[in-house]
């Protein structure tokens, strides 16, 4: 089982990708046990592909032939999202969605990218690097974090695509890969 991680769709009315489209658009392109998690860009599909980023290219084709514009994927197996789950480096007993996110990232953030930012200056926000992916704790949310507008400035995730999930989509999707 794989998951499909969307960027920037269905935000402020711009970009739509209804997922009932996205549902047939996976099944169109050979997956099977096709499912969406809320309406923010993430399904999941079991497929007879292993490549990760194949798979993602496939369907990034699918989605601009369909809707006329580019919309950068990610896909992760199973496993991958189980081992990021496990690998969180902050406490998540008690935690909800508004304080805990991972940035998915098409590829590993550089190790110095990440040290150009001034760690100190954003407390109480933390960012921690894991497998292609960013730990991102921030206590009063998103919508107002300093840290996260900071990661997506050129120095650090530039020429990088990324996506974030709060921890409960995180944990969601963990348990709707199971198979």
């Amino acid at each position: 089982m794989y998951a499909a991680l969307l960027r920037g769709i269905n935000v402020g009315g711009n970009r739509k990708v209804p997922m009932a489209e996205l549902r047939e658009l996976l099944g169109g392109l050979g997956h099977d046990a096709v499912g969406t998690h809320l309406n923010s860009g993430n399904a999941v599909f079991r497929s007879d592909g292993s490549d990760e980023d194949t798979l993602a290219a496939e369907l990034e084709d699918a989605l601009e032939q369909h809707f006329g514009f580019h919309v950068a994927c990610m896909v992760r197996g199973a496993e991958y999202l189980r081992d990021v789950r496990d690998a969180c480096p902050f406490p998540t007993d008690g935690v909800g969605g508004k304080e805990l996110h991972v940035v998915f990232c098409s590829r590993a953030v550089p190790a110095e990218r990440l040290a150009s930012l001034d760690a100190a200056a954003f407390l109480p926000e933390e960012v921690r690097a894991g497998d292609r992916a960013l730990y991102l704790h921030t206590p009063g949310g998103l919508g107002t974090s300093r840290l996260s507008p900071a990661l997506h400035r050129p120095a650090v995730l530039g020429g990088i695509d990324a996506t974030s999930r709060n921890w409960n989509t995180v944990t969601a999707l963990v348990e709707l890969t199971r198979g």
